[in-house]
């Protein structure tokens, strides 16, 4: 599989408050307005906020004269809000802050409540509005999504020649969502002249920074030897990282890098239990790896099993995934063990989206 056919020519919409370190959890507001429903889930909040000061004891020796004070962190009280749902105060807090302070990280915040229309209807005309008061001040996240609505139409904006600059500029700026969707843009050959090696230092910049997508971006790249020089080891340490934040195509792609010993020792028992992982969450090439592997009885020596094999055989292929090598298995077993496999898949066939 090439390249380009191995990833998703879609771009990142990285969640603001994962994309913005710096940003403590303010307490719970009290009283705070019941939150409305959002469209889009937001990032979950943080299990630790800020403990309440402890009290100071009686007679509390002082600090040593070496020893720097470290310097408080005042909580951000709209993104706070934000994270744990509320909306309304989310919002209050981050106005009041735009006009006490002209604070181009509320700016952004506004643009993100009226892009996702939580607590307040949502507009896309408004949101471009604060994107572009945020962006013009340096804001790398109102940047970012301002590339987005181009890249996407949205707000009514269809510039994609501005999406890249912001993308550019965000970057410089940090911002790894940004640098993935730029180097996705030189692998294209769209917006710039197709660029492999341009790619590839995007890539590695934001997977770097722990961005999943790149990580398996660039490894995509040194399996195939395209902008960087081909190097299996390397590939497989950015498809393992990847694979353990869960991106479901590098747990596929390591899981067959691991059964093959491919740039990494062999371990079939390991690359089965990927294969399953992300069968379960629905990808038919995994579907079709185990289903060969209960077949074949591999994966750490258990006997072949062919109600599996076949039952994930049917998944796969109604994914869109055909193998003749298990149409002729299937077709070899005994009725039973095809009827038995047939009702262990009829759950799964039942709510598959139809093939185009």
């Amino acid at each position: 599989m090439t390249t380009r056919g191995r990833l998703r020519m879609t771009f990142v919409a990285a969640s603001l408050l994962l994309a913005v370190p710096g940003y403590a959890q303010a307490p719970e507001p009290a009283p705070a307005p019941k939150p409305v429903a959002p469209a889009a889930k937001p990032a979950a909040p943080r299990t630790n906020p800020l403990p309440p000061p402890k009290a100071k004891p009686a007679a509390a020796a002082p600090a040593p004269a070496t020893t720097a004070a470290r310097p408080a962190v005042a909580p951000d009280l709209a993104y706070g809000a934000y994270q744990r749902g509320y909306f309304l105060t989310a919002f209050a807090e981050a106005t009041r802050r735009v006009d006490e302070k002209g604070d181009p990280r509320a700016m952004t915040l506004l643009g993100e409540l009226y892009s996702s229309g939580v607590g307040i209807p949502q507009n896309d005309a408004k949101a471009v509005e604060w994107y572009r008061l945020s962006a013009a001040r340096g804001d790398r996240d109102g940047m970012f999504a301002l590339a987005l609505f181009n890249m996407t139409g949205r707000g009514g904006l269809h510039d994609k020649t501005e999406a890249a600059r912001l993308f550019a500029e965000a970057a410089k700026l940090g911002h790894a969502a940004a640098a993935y969707d730029l180097g996705l843009l030189y692998l294209e050959g769209q917006q710039f002249p197709q660029d492999f090696g341009r790619a590839a230092e995007l890539f590695r910049t934001a997977a770097t920074e722990g961005s999943p997508e790149a990580q398996y971006a660039l490894a995509t790249l040194y399996k195939d030897g395209r902008g960087v020089e081909k190097n299996d080891s390397e590939a497989a340490r950015l498809l393992a990282a990847a694979a353990l934040a869960e991106n479901p195509d590098a747990e596929v792609e390591y899981a067959i890098a691991l059964f093959n010993g491919t740039g990494v020792p062999k371990d079939e028992v390991h690359a089965t239990t990927l294969f399953r992982k992300a069968a379960l969450r629905g990808s038919p090439i995994a579907q079709n790896r185990l289903a060969r592997i209960y077949s074949m009885g591999r994966g750490g020596g258990a006997a072949p099993n062919p109600v599996e094999a076949i039952k994930w055989h049917l998944i796969s292929k109604a994914g869109g995934n055909s193998d003749p090598y298990l149409d002729k298995y299937a077709a070899e077993q005994p009725a039973e063990v095809r009827e038995a496999a047939q009702k262990a898949a009829r759950p799964w066939l039942a709510v598959l989206p139809p093939k185009s």
